[in-house]
């Protein structure tokens, strides 16, 4: 299967969605040839993806908390095979990390879902974007409800004097490189705010010095570099909805911090002391299974609880409470009528006063 017909799916609902919110905004009185139209749409493009992907969002938000908090034995165990490179020594490194996952609950992968959701729309978008021209001249089929007038429209729409489907790069137009490039440097500004923030408030001190923080580093730096490489390849429609991405995700990263801050963070104690303030007690955030023991170490836990046996306490045979049953002993002496010492003197009244 080609990548073209992956990604046909994802441009089929890229159209509906963008006609959809053309038709709105035409309705409320905007031209329909107008670039403030088509670059609403876009906007509105990425409100109802962001909006469709709050669920998952959480869920990535949950998942980077386990990984933070599970850092102390993940490093425990990588120090218990440090130097070890023999095949049984990785074998059980990977089992106690996956013992690890499935103990605490926590999926290394959640926290890529939103972007990987993502990107095949981002790629719906560019080919629609990238074949307006295209469905314009008849030289290239329409997708969904994107006639060949509405290609015509969306194709001659601009954005400050650059019509949306321009790029950087071929572009012989000075407006189209000053809109590409501030579209670029404000998409690079964006997710630096974004990484930095994350990293300056909602990282503990303990979670700074292991892969997750030094990954985090890496993509406060490579990330603006990456826009700035790739962007003078992308139609300016396109930049503008990746400008509008960022600003959601940056805007929603400022909520997080602030209502549901990483445990052990100086956002969570700044969210301490606010409610301390208001008379609340701040609910801390765990993972359930971190403090069990190993698969290997666990013990069987029955479905009910064990009631403490309690120690039977032997009982002397008669045998043993008999005098002539003791072994090595001499036996008791006798009265006159025969019985023994013991015997009259359990049968012996008792007389004290």
């Amino acid at each position: 299967m080609s990548f073209s017909s992956l990604v046909y799916p994802f441009e089929w609902i890229v159209a509906w969605i963008l006609y959809g919110w053309h038709s709105l905004f035409t309705l409320i009185g905007i031209p329909p040839a107008s670039g403030a139209a088509w670059v609403l749409s876009i906007i509105g493009l990425v409100v109802v993806m962001r909006a469709a992907m709050i669920p998952l969002f959480v869920k990535q938000i949950h998942a980077s908390r386990r990984m933070q908090l599970i850092q102390p034995e993940m490093q425990k165990i990588q120090a218990k095979y440090k130097g070890k490179n023999d095949p049984d020594s990785r074998q059980a490194m990977t089992q106690e990390t996956m013992d690890l996952y499935k103990r605490t609950g926590t999926n290394p992968f959640s926290s890529c879902l939103p972007i990987l959701l993502q990107s095949p729309f981002f790629f719906g978008l560019f080919r629609v974007l990238n074949g307006l021209q295209g469905m314009a001249a008849g030289t290239k089929d329409t997708i969904g409800p994107i006639t060949r007038d509405l290609a015509r429209q969306a194709e001659q729409s601009t954005l400050f004097g650059a019509q949306l489907s321009d790029k950087f790069m071929g572009s012989d137009t000075v407006t189209v490189k000053v809109v590409t490039v501030v579209l670029i440097v404000l998409m690079s500004l964006s997710t630096f705010t974004t990484q930095h923030q994350l990293m300056r408030k909602n990282m503990p001190a303990s979670a700074l010095d292991n892969p997750f923080a030094r990954q985090q580093k890496v993509l406060l730096y490579v990330m603006p570099l990456f826009f700035a490489v790739s962007g003078v390849n992308f139609p300016i429609g396109v930049l503008l909805y990746w400008l509008t991405t960022n600003v959601w995700s940056m805007c929603q990263q400022f909520y997080v911090i602030r209502r549901m801050p990483a445990p052990g963070s100086p956002a969570e104690q700044a969210l301490r002391e606010r409610k301390a303030r208001r008379g609340k007690v701040h609910e801390e955030f765990t993972v359930k299974g971190l403090d069990q023991a190993p698969a290997e170490e666990a013990k069987p836990v029955s479905g009910q609880r064990q009631q403490p046996s309690r120690k039977k306490k032997k009982k002397k045979s008669p045998a043993a409470k008999s005098p002539t049953g003791a072994q090595g002993k001499s036996p008791a002496k006798t009265t006159s009528t025969g019985a023994s010492s013991s015997a009259v003197a359990e049968n012996k009244p008792h007389t004290d006063n």
